[in-house]
């Protein structure tokens, strides 16, 4: 927290239920990118080899990003529109008051919020 009391550190947590929440591996800032189309590919094959709450490795999930950083593959194409204000994960920790605000993937995770009020 900054000594004027507006912004708080956010953390998203990396979790199951983030991963399938996720939008990121619908967005088309990733559509073009054969890396994520690989690890989406790959991805419900992993989750259903997980056991109980276990989350895969971050370097395997094309997405989370706002709880990860930045996209480990190189491919992706930031001049297409974000999809992040769609996303449940991007709602609920009410990262629209964040920076960064969108484009993690690009940008990295969320890192601070503003207070409002």
């Amino acid at each position: 927290m900054t000594e004027m009391g507006t912004t708080t550190e956010v953390i998203v947590p990396y979790t199951v239920s983030n991963v399938e929440k996720c939008m990121c591996p619908k967005c088309p800032v990733q559509a073009g990118s054969s890396c994520a189309q690989e690890k989406i590919g790959n991805l419900k094959n992993e989750m259903n080899n997980l056991s109980g709450n276990e989350a895969p490795d971050t370097q395997n999930v094309p997405g989370v990003y706002c709880s990860s950083g930045e996209a480990t593959c190189t491919d992706l194409d930031p001049n297409e529109e974000c999809m992040c204000k769609t996303c449940e994960v991007w709602v609920g920790y009410c990262l629209e008051r964040g920076t960064p605000m969108m484009y993690f993937c690009n940008n990295g995770k969320a890192g601070s919020l503003t207070k409002l009020g």
